[in-house]
């Protein structure tokens, strides 16, 4: 940095904190100074908060009252291009830009000074006595590496008390040293090997290999029919960034697909990369923090917030399934890592890959405009081919009421136990039942808090709220008439689908993937490992199987209900059906065994079944696309979603009512509005939810008449107002 953004010590500085407030605050540079963008610690009020020095002063206030900024943290000063990343998307998702920096301050310890730790190491000695909890510990070693932990991290992870690592370094079985913190990452290296690629691997390959080396930005759509090899070629693209000396990022949907990736980027380049998600210890997190701005991390690999990380040169950002929407931030600040991870490439010069086998319609739409560029890959790598896809008619299926495997499927699964292969039953529904019912009043048990029904978890004894989270013990009798014995599960989830094919298959080896089954990321990426080693015969799984998952057994996917995503009022409940049904279908058949795919369905002729079924995914696309267009909404118009909350429902109701009311900012751009409507949850954690929809055309300049519009409103303490711009639930 140059001298001119440098600041001496009582220049005024304007300071952005990560506290709640509408502007800048100035404070006087501290002793020695401090660069524009650095990390500081400044006095507001009685606290300490941790901010970063924005801009010069304004000076506007009485010079003799402002306070000095106490100290600045030792780690790099935040990038220009970081600065406007944060400020172009506060604007973009009307964000306040505190909660924005907190996005991007997110790692424990930040302030702290360098020092020595103790760290602790797998050993060189068998245990005495081998134990579940020393077993435990010395897996976690093994898994995460010993610079991941201290004393307090290795015990959490095993699940023991400090004292059973104790008692293992004192064996030898663990190795205690002193560390100094915040070590660089082990170099990747890009030519350590590399797979034989296919013609047209090799194709797009070179083609995203050249836009790192342009150094200019550039979006890529790189779509592929599952297990085609997507993976393969856009490690190429990271083995160039880092032969130009810049860093990578690769997002993936779910945490539980990491290990997996884990293991080929140190396959590929030989070694470990950095993390970055909610299963990492809070240590790890403040090393890959301070060192992705020092360079010290060539690769991040990450969850959504990854994005926020303080690069020091990112050549390239990976969207891995782009289309999934867990890359959608729903609580907080709203925003869509996709549409974030092009904005932040743009204002960087870097590349972006959005990879998927079946993309989101933006993505496509904008691949067919010419603002992505676009990248196919047609057939499978290696022996593996697409398995053959077709659909069981169950209004034809003589089945109980309390049963939901066809015996055409079940014939399936038995005929691959009787070949030693594995068959998945999917289901997109987690826990033992949607809705437990009194059959003698017909009462439906919900939350207390939230206007949803309770979801039955047999194997934890507990109904679970799967919006707020609350539970309760599953009761006796009805908590409305008090009968005994006449509470019942209505439709299926995941554990009743296992009860029953247990049933069906008594000899079967039965294996439940759901994220509520697994105490830690860790147990259920054990679970996984011990699945595609052959540790199941049949799966029972929900979207998690879905995303990425390589099981070399499996070779028949039977879809439980193919129609369950069809159903509700979401704009894109077509196109997400079509991406969950193809993507778990790929599942099948990606070794040299051919897989079949039977989905279940009582609308065998409707529009995605039918698409799905013939595999035109063009014809998909274009039809829905059509649609979109006519219908004027995304990604063929603009779409603002406002949710009110209140724990009076008529102060929520007349706060939509006045916004709906007072639109004549929204007019001028000639924007509509809907609402205000009970939201389809409409309590949720004892607030009564409100929604309004807006609704402009493509080209319309939605974020300020929107900012402008809510400005109206004066918000009582009770009140809370989140904009979400594009939304992607209704909920």
């Amino acid at each position: 940095m140059g001298r001119q953004d440098f600041f001496d010590e009582g220049d005024l500085v304007a300071v952005l904190t990560t506290q709640p407030l509408d502007r800048l605050l100035d404070y006087k540079a501290p002793e020695g100074g401090c660069h524009l963008g650095a990390f500081v610690e400044v006095p507001l009020g009685p606290r300490k908060v941790p901010g970063v020095v924005w801009a010069r002063g304004r000076g506007d206030f009485d010079r003799s009252k402002i306070r000095s900024v106490i100290r600045v943290l030792d780690v790099a000063p935040m990038r220009a291009e970081m600065q406007m990343f944060l400020e172009r998307a506060a604007d973009y998702t009307l964000t306040p830009l505190p909660a924005m920096l907190r996005l991007a301050t997110r790692a424990p310890g930040l302030g702290d000074p360098p020092s020595m730790r103790k760290v602790y190491r797998p050993g060189d000695v068998t245990p005495d006595r081998m134990t579940d909890a020393r077993r435990r510990v010395l897996s976690a070693l093994q898994e995460y590496g010993g610079l991941s932990f201290t004393l307090k991290e290795l015990s959490e992870a095993a699940g023991v008390t400090p004292s059973v690592v104790k008692g293992l370094v004192k064996q030898g079985a663990v190795r205690e040293e002193d560390s100094p913190r915040d070590l660089p990452f082990p170099l990747l290296d890009e030519d350590r090997t590399s797979k034989t690629l296919t013609e047209d691997q090799s194709t797009a390959a070179e083609h995203l290999r050249h836009g790192i080396r342009s150094g200019a930005y550039g979006t890529t759509l790189l779509r592929g029919i599952t297990g085609s090899g997507k993976t393969e070629v856009y490690l190429e693209a990271v083995a160039e960034c880092f032969r130009q000396r810049r860093q990578a990022l690769v997002l993936l949907p779910e945490i539980a697909l990491s290990a997996e990736f884990m293991a080929r980027v140190e396959e590929r380049f030989g070694a470990k990369s950095a993390e970055w998600h909610s299963g990492v210890t809070m240590t790890e997190r403040r090393r890959t923090w301070k060192m992705v701005g020092q360079g010290g991390a060539q690769l991040v690999v990450g969850a959504r917030s990854a994005l926020f990380l303080p690069f020091l040169d990112l050549g390239l950002i990976v969207v891995d399934e782009e289309h999934d929407t867990s890359y959608k931030q729903e609580d907080g600040a709203l925003y869509n890592a996709r549409d974030m991870a092009v904005l932040r490439a743009s204002i960087c010069g870097a590349q972006v890959v959005l990879a998927s086998a079946t993309p989101s319609l933006e993505s496509w739409a904008n691949a067919q405009a010419g603002k992505y560029a676009k990248l196919e890959l047609t057939s499978r790598f290696g022996e593996s081919v697409l398995p053959e896809m077709r659909a069981i008619d169950m209004r034809g299926a003589d089945l109980p009421s309390n049963r939901w495997i066809s015996p055409r499927l079940a014939g399936a699964v038995r005929e691959r136990i009787e070949r030693g292969e594995q068959s998945l039953l999917f289901l997109n529904r987690r826990g033992y039942a949607p809705v437990t019912i009194c059959r003698a009043c017909g009462h439906q048990i919900g939350c207390d808090h939230c206007d949803a029904r309770m979801v039955e978890h047999r194997f934890l004894k507990r109904l679970v709220c799967h919006q707020c989270g609350e539970t309760k013990p599953m009761p006796d009798v009805c908590p409305a008439c008090g009968g005994e014995d006449r509470l019942a599960p209505v439709g299926p989830g995941v554990e009743r689908l296992q009860e029953e094919a247990s049933e069906l298959f008594p000899d079967a080896r039965v294996a439940t993937l759901s994220s509520d089954l697994f105490g830690s990321a860790r147990a259920l990426k054990e679970r996984i490992r011990e699945i595609a080693e052959g540790g199941a015969d049949i799966v029972i799984g929900t979207q998690l199987v879905a995303k990425g998952h390589n099981f070399p057994l499996l070779t028949l996917v039977g879809v439980i209900d193919a129609d369950l995503g069809l159903q509700g009022s979401d704009l894109r409940a077509a196109e997400r059906t079509f991406q969950l049904m193809r993507q778990v279908s790929g599942r099948a058949g990606r070794a040299d065994r051919p897989g079949e795919a039977l989905l279940q369905t009582y609308q065998p002729e409707h529009p995605v079944i039918r698409a799905i079924l013939a595999g035109d995914e063009e014809a998909f696309w274009r039809a829905e696309a059509e649609e979109r267009r006519h219908a004027g909404v995304p990604p063929y118009g603009r779409m603002a979603g406002i949710i009110l909350s209140s724990p009076d429902m008529q102060e929520a109701f007349d706060a939509g009512a006045e916004l709906a009311r007072n639109d004549a900012h929204l007019r001028r751009i000639g924007a509509q509005v809907f609402g205000p409507a009970p939201a389809p949850v409409a309590r949720i954690r004892g607030r009564h939810r409100v929604r309004l929809l807006v609704k402009a055309a493509k080209g319309a300049a939605l974020q300020q008449a929107v900012a402008a519009w809510i400005a109206q409103l004066k918000q009582g303490p009770n009140l809370r107002l989140t904009v979400d711009i594009d939304p992607q639930s209704f909920y």
